[in-house]
């Protein structure tokens, strides 16, 4: 008779934690769960998958899915099993290792766990403006790969000041010859290489700061610089760069790649043993949701495999 398993609650000590309820960590939840293991799943309910675009690259959507729906349909898998429970905390601190098991803490409680799946994501540097959050997916994008397609022949504002952006908006050329780059900062780091090859491209480059945004039910029409200039658009691209969410994996000791992105092998293995990471997390590039559900799933079973004592490993 296989042995069922109930969520344990704070103090109780459970076969893994998983921080992050995003594509990434509900992919291992679910792997997980379907090992049998006791597994609580940290959700804040934001993050990228929590935004209002449409994924299109993901299998088996022909018409493609919100990716909160796909998130809504993750929980829905996950509620299905017994041993699995979401809980709607901050982590803001983890300790431990191996041997003595790990401890994460929030607001004044603590849940342990015989191992971690870090699955935090990244803060994207969207630019800010009056009601920019009811962009973000619908007109304002920060992936090529995510949304460049639907945008063929549209006009496109990339903001950036870096030879990223540069790079982005030379890309975004091949889907349509209506771009224009916007540094958006006070800087402008866009190398003369870069500038050139722009030039020659017919792209222009302004150096100038978004001072408010015209649209109505998530479409921008048209944005407002500082310097008063009006930039009709269909599509904004903000190339802004994005920021790693690090903080467990450094209190943790887990090491970092050069990029700050947190470093791990075929497995999604970190330096840590027993400690995981699986997303956005991982990589400076690659940020697909079909790449975090692959992430997940692989570190929830080098996650599985750890737990198992010595006698059943071939080792």
């Amino acid at each position: 008779m296989t042995a069922t398993h109930t969520a344990a609650g704070p103090g109780e000590l459970v076969d893994t934690i998983v921080v992050g309820g995003g594509p990434a960590g509900l992919s291992a939840a679910i792997y997980l769960a379907r090992y049998n293991r006791q597994v609580l799943v940290f959700d804040t309910g934001h993050g990228r998958s929590t935004h209002h675009q449409t994924n299109h690259n993901y299998l088996g959507f022909p018409d493609g899915i919100p990716t909160v729906d796909l998130r809504k349909l993750g929980q829905e898998q996950l509620a299905r099993y017994s041993g699995a429970k979401v809980v709607h905390h901050l982590i803001t601190d983890a300790e431990g290792d191996a041997e003595r098991g790990f401890t994460v803490r929030s607001q004044g409680h603590a849940w342990r766990a015989r191992s971690l799946v870090l699955a935090t994501g990244v803060l994207d540097h969207f630019p800010h403006f009056p009601g920019w959050e009811s962009y973000v997916g619908r007109s304002m994008f920060w992936c090529i790969t995510c949304d460049g397609y639907e945008n063929r022949g549209r006009r496109i504002l990339v903001a950036g000041h870096t030879d990223a952006a540069a790079g982005e908006a030379m890309q975004l050329h091949s889907l349509t010859d209506r771009v224009q780059l916007l540094t958006n900062s006070r800087s402008d780091e866009i190398s003369d290489t870069f500038r050139r090859r722009l030039d020659r491209a017919g792209i222009p480059v302004l150096h100038d700061r978004i001072g408010e945004a015209e649209g109505h039910d998530g479409q921008l029409t048209a944005i407002v610089t500082r310097g008063g200039l009006r930039l009709e658009l269909d599509a904004l691209f903000s190339i802004q760069g994005a920021t790693p969410e690090t903080t467990l994996a450094r209190r943790l000791g887990v090491r970092l790649a050069d990029s700050g992105y947190v470093r791990v092998d075929t497995e999604q293995k970190t330096s840590v043993e027993g400690v995981y990471a699986a997303g956005d997390l991982t990589a400076l590039h690659s940020h697909q949701v079909t790449a975090a559900v692959h992430e997940g799933a692989q570190a929830a079973s080098a996650a599985n495999y750890f737990l198992y004592p010595p006698e059943l490993k071939a080792e």
